[in-house]
């Protein structure tokens, strides 16, 4: 094997993502083109679901929501039930982070037919999902069957067919290119971003040569002026776009909380249907992702009272559908809430006196601002933003509420929608923790005697301790050096000494220490110079007093929170 392909970039990957690329486009298409004709059975309209259901009358909306809920319901207690059996992971984040093989093929396909009848019916859920996963898939099995014989991981081409999944949904190449490596490879390194965002670029290329060219929300026509009060408002906005985030998490985990009580999955998704239909009665802007209603709301066509209403109803939605384990994205719904967010905030400053020129400018604003929060993925959403609008005078605002908003959800400690993020929190933590620790925190004591006493003793304390080497500190407890088992043993044999001989003779003054103000990576290093399993801890280079040890093992178990 080449010295390239030891490494995650070679020329091997990049010409893999161009077909993993192609496939994965092939797939979020298929997907999107299988709803559309759903929805052409059920409601004869190939439109929105938001506006197809009212074929039907109001009072058989839960019904109709609720009833792909049940049917959703049993693909997914089948999925499950293979996933607890094999004990398999089938989210293509879980395998892309823990390295696995592949992503498991039935499992993964039971789920997509369970999104499919959420998403059908009108459960308040992204279709972003299942695209990606079964893009995940495809690359898997590309991966496993077409490039087995490369010298390449199946997950890297798993990475490539998720990045390239997502950006054929959103038209957003590198936003989706990082969103995989931050969230699933927690790093955004050069050498695994390049072969994501070629695979990404020709899903977007491929979805242009079929007739989808334009951004998926073009708002290119406006323009964010960086007056005082735009940037006051683009604070406010992320701060309330954090606390949006924050509450939308806690939403979804007590609506999972309470939904677990219902043992059946087909009952579960089936209630938590019926639910969101009745809010459907509401209104019926709350059911799907809610990419028309983002739309409308940028063509400036909601009043104020109505968009508040629909904020609070789309976030109960959202919270119900995904508590209720309906298999889709958070992706969208989090885009509608955070248009929703910014628009009322920025229609409330208007009337409160401030200087605001577009309104509806401040939706794109809070769509990055509470999708960061959300997926807790802040490079990602403000580089989403960028690429589904095409106004480059977005990108410094969005930054900023990203951020803020970013903040405020991992201030609060909130857990993360996606498991992985929480473990890359964790390892970061620490991490964090290992290179600022100091030695203190790990001293153990160590057997110590004095220069004046016998090598016999030295021996004993040395079994009954069960360590090799013994310190040698005097009356005031300053650390001499310490003496070798293994060399008394020998000189003893050798009649160079006897057991009644003071250890002062065989003592080693040049043995390695360290203090308990150095870090926890100073000892790491010291560790490294040496063949030892314990060194001896002093209190400072002035009065060397000796304090106990620090072994090797206590700092392995340390370093294993986050290698």
């Amino acid at each position: 094997m080449s010295t390239g392909s030891k490494h995650a970039l070679n020329w091997t990957s990049l010409l893999v993502a161009i077909p993993v690329g192609l496939a994965a486009s092939l797939v979020t298409l298929g997907f999107r083109l299988l709803i559309e004709g759903i929805n052409l059975l059920m409601f004869g309209s190939r439109q929105d679901v938001t506006q197809a259901i009212g074929v039907w009358p109001w009072y058989t909306w839960p019904l109709i929501v609720g009833g792909g809920g049940v049917l959703a319901g049993f693909f997914l207690r089948y999925a499950t039930a293979i996933e607890q059996k094999a004990t398999v992971r089938t989210d293509y984040l879980e395998v892309i982070n823990a390295r696995l093989d592949a992503v498991p093929t039935k499992t993964s396909l039971f789920r997509a037919l369970s999104s499919i009848a959420s998403i059908s019916s009108g459960a308040s859920i992204g279709k972003e999902g299942p695209m990606v996963q079964l893009s995940a898939l495809v690359g898997s099995l590309m991966g496993r069957f077409c490039f087995k014989n490369l010298p390449l991981k199946n997950t890297d081409v798993v990475a490539m067919a998720a990045a390239a999944g997502l950006s054929s949904v959103y038209h957003a190449p590198l936003a989706s290119a990082i969103f995989v490596a931050e969230i699933a490879f927690g790093i955004s390194a050069l050498q695994r971003l390049i072969p994501l965002i070629i695979s990404a670029g020709v899903a977007v290329l491929t979805m242009s040569a079929l007739g989808y060219r334009s951004a998926i929300y073009p708002f290119a026509h406006a323009q964010f002026a960086l007056t005082p009060e735009n940037m006051l408002l683009t604070v406010l906005i992320g701060l309330l776009a954090g606390l949006a985030g924050w509450t939308l998490i806690w939403l979804i985990a007590q609506s999972r909380k309470r939904f677990s009580r219902v043992k059946s999955l087909p009952l579960r998704l089936g209630l938590g249907g019926v639910m969101v239909g009745v809010l459907a009665i509401g209104s019926t802007k709350v059911l799907g992702n809610g990419y028309e209603v983002i739309v409308e709301i940028m063509a400036g066509s909601f009043m104020l009272k109505g968009l508040i209403a629909l904020l609070l109803l789309k976030m109960l939605a959202t919270a119900i559908s995904v508590g209720s384990n309906a298999v889709g994205g958070l992706f969208t719904p989090s885009l509608l809430t955070g248009a929703l967010l910014g628009v009322v905030v920025a229609s409330l400053a208007a009337l409160a006196g401030l200087p605001v020129d577009n309104v509806v400018i401040f939706a794109a604003v809070g769509m990055g601002a509470v999708l960061a929060s959300v997926s807790q993925a802040p490079l990602m959403a403000m580089l989403m933003v960028l690429e589904m609008t095409l106004n480059s005078s977005l990108l410094f605002p969005t930054m900023i509420a990203c951020v803020l908003a970013f903040m405020v959800v991992y201030r609060l400690q909130s857990s993360s929608t996606y498991p992985v993020i929480q473990r890359h929190f964790s390892r970061s933590d620490a991490k964090f923790d290992f290179d600022n620790g100091i030695i203190s925190q790990f001293i153990v004591s160590g057997a110590a005697l004095q220069p004046q006493d016998p090598v016999g003793k030295a021996l004993a304390v040395s079994s009954l301790k069960r360590e090799r080497f013994v310190y040698v500190i005097n009356e005031t407890g300053q650390f001499m050096g310490a003496v070798s088992i293994h060399d008394i043993s020998r000189k003893v044999l050798d009649k160079e000494i006897t057991l009644n001989s003071p250890i002062s003779c065989v003592t080693d003054e040049n043995f390695p220490y360290i203090f308990e103000n150095q870090t926890i990576t100073e000892g790491w290093e010291a560790f490294a110079r040496v063949t030892l399993e314990r060194l001896p801890v002093l209190n400072n280079p002035v009065e060397r007093k000796f304090l106990g040890a620090l072994t090797k093992t206590s700092l392995i178990q340390k370093a294993k929170d986050f290698l």
